[in-house]
């Protein structure tokens, strides 16, 4: 019995080592087509109720086909001037964040952050500038991926919830809500308001002359990125442009551009559509804990990593308080 039970462990481990393999190389596109999934599922609803539920699903992959093959050829097209400026952008961030006067350790982290983004964000556009079909082929994965999501996205969690151990199966219900819980608050609270505030950013840069196509996106890009920062925001770029259009005697396109700053970009959406919507800021161990989910699972995992490490560490948190718990029943019993 033994030696059957560790003859089908070995097997077991086989497979798995295979799926792995054969998984790896496109789990990125997956992860991001399960996560747009998870974004717009509440409007697949609504479509369903008209469209069918494969109707509903058709009409949204041939959104997502048409905006992806775009996203392509702008990459292909635009990468180059995207990582310079979004390099020029940063390097002029941290020399501005440098200026004030830090303790020696966060002066010298700030400044080894500073050449990290650099060398990843060089590492990724050779990665895939030199690598369209790759990428394409990527798209094409993420897109059958989010169709077959989308289709059978009620059957999936029933297989899931049906999966769970009938032992713990309290504990598996948790980590469940508490993965679902921290996708909700990143995915349809920070990341969704975060990209809108991005594109009206970079539109706004393009329509002031700030910077060409290029420029005009690295700001956005860096726009989203400074939402992160509980501190900061999106108000950093469009100051730094309404300041740089002062200095070239442009008074009129400078007030035009804080005005639209302020009303689009931040923080006139934090203080009027935020509170509507039921998003938060967090503060406190709450934004700790969330940006070292981000910028950790952005440095082990790559871009898939801002949704792999807040999850992460929401299901670490969802089990430390059932061990605390846990204790404290033991505790009490004795």
């Amino acid at each position: 019995m033994e030696l059957e039970t560790a003859v089908w462990i070995v097997i077991s481990l086989i497979i798995l080592y295979l799926v792995w393999e054969t998984v790896s190389p496109i789990l990125s596109p997956i992860i991001i087509a399960v996560t747009i999934v998870y974004i717009i599922y509440p409007l697949h609803e609504r479509l369903s109720g008209r469209l069918g539920n494969r109707g509903s699903a058709f009409l949204l992959t041939a959104i997502l086909t048409i905006v992806t093959f775009l996203f392509i050829i702008g990459f292909a097209l635009w990468m180059n001037d995207i990582k310079h400026s979004l390099t020029d952008y940063l390097n002029a961030f941290f020399k501005w964040l440098l200026s004030f006067e830090f303790p020696p350790s966060t002066y010298e982290l700030l400044q080894r952050l500073l050449e990290d983004i650099g060398r990843r964000v060089d590492e990724y556009v050779l990665g895939y500038t030199y690598s369209i079909p790759k990428l394409t082929l990527q798209a094409i994965v993420m897109l059958f991926v989010f169709y077959g999501a989308l289709v059978n996205a009620k059957a999936i969690k029933v297989e899931v919830y049906s999966l769970l151990p009938a032992e713990n199966r309290e504990l598996a219900i948790k980590l469940l809500n508490s993965a679902a819980n921290a996708l909700h608050n990143l995915l349809r609270g920070w990341l969704t308001f975060s990209i809108i505030k991005g594109i009206l950013l970079a539109l706004a840069f393009y329509l002031f002359s700030l910077g060409d196509a290029g420029g005009s996106i690295a700001a956005g890009i860096l726009t989203v990125l400074l939402e992160l920062l509980p501190f900061l925001g999106g108000w950093v770029i469009w100051l730094a442009g309404a300041l740089y259009l002062l200095e070239t005697g442009s008074l009129g396109r400078a007030l035009m551009m804080a005005l639209y700053g302020i009303v689009f970009v931040s923080p006139g959406p934090d203080v009027v559509v935020k509170p509507r919507l039921g998003i938060e800021r967090r503060v406190g161990v709450n934004a700790l804990i969330s940006l070292v989910g981000i910028f950790g699972g952005l440095v082990a995992f790559g871009l898939v990593g801002i949704i792999i490490g807040p999850v992460a560490l929401s299901l670490l948190e969802t089990l430390l308080e059932e061990w605390k718990k846990t204790r404290a029943t033991g505790h009490n019993v004795q």
